[in-house]
């Protein structure tokens, strides 16, 4: 006879696949009752290597196909628990190779993640896995958080040429909180103010964490930065979700 612990992981993966494919409750929807037995997490994924259409595989199956350098998939909100990740080349028929992984990653419930695929700073493929900070910010401001995900050594990041980050390291994140508004960004070597990337001008939303990533290569000359948005907030307002 099957344990229930068994039942569960079944349920869990049949969750998170359908959940990854789009079947999932969207982010920003109210949760329906067939969640009750889980906790919900909320799981969006970046990939941040040059070049490489890539495949996602969680617990085996393939979940994002012919997933593109640059974009973000997600947020979806899934059952948490513990679930094993590979990413494959686009090609690949199954996950037994892969090019990063295989990862086991546990994601908590109530808890907002990002799983991005990126480069070390010498130049390898890997992957982070991230917490977000989606707790509210004061009224009338945003956080604006950067994440080091580039082959590259430590960064400044500027803003109206001074250094308001500083010695931020691969695969690191700082977060600031700031007024709603736009921020002329740059970043820089450490100790330098010439920009290897933008300036730009980055939105701050109230109520909003703005997630910068500078990904690409120092040495293959094209470092990039890829933006993400997150509303602030629990992932549902519900009595249910704050039960153990």
């Amino acid at each position: 006879m099957m344990k229930k612990a068994q039942w569960w992981r079944i349920g869990v993966i049949a969750a998170v696949v359908a959940a990854l494919i789009g079947v999932a409750t969207p982010a920003n929807a109210s949760p329906q009752q067939s969640w009750r037995p889980f906790g919900i997490s909320q799981v969006s994924v970046f990939h941040g290597v040059p070049a490489t259409p890539v495949d996602v595989y969680v617990n085996g199956l393939r979940v994002l196909n012919d997933f593109q350098p640059g974009t973000f998939a997600g947020p979806y909100l899934l059952p948490s628990g513990t679930y094993r990740l590979a990413i494959t080349a686009a090609d690949a028929r199954n996950d037994r190779n892969p090019v990063i992984g295989p990862l086991t990653v546990s994601f908590a419930r109530n808890t907002s993640y990002t799983v991005a695929a990126h480069l070390t700073p010498a130049g390898a493929p890997t992957a982070t896995v991230f917490t977000n900070d989606i707790s509210r910010t004061p009224q009338g401001t945003g956080r604006l958080i950067v994440r080091h995900t580039a082959a590259a050594p430590a960064v400044d990041v500027l803003a109206g040429g001074a250094p308001v980050i500083k010695n931020l390291t691969n695969p690191h994140q700082v977060a600031l909180v700031l007024p709603a508004g736009t921020v002329n960004a740059a970043v820089a070597l450490a100790g330098t103010t010439a920009p290897v990337i933008g300036p730009a001008a980055v939105p701050v939303k109230a109520g909003t964490d703005t997630i910068v990533y500078a990904w690409g290569s120092a040495a293959a000359g094209n470092l990039t930065v890829a933006v993400q948005s997150l509303r602030q907030g629990t992932l549902f307002d519900v009595p249910w979700m704050s039960r153990h």
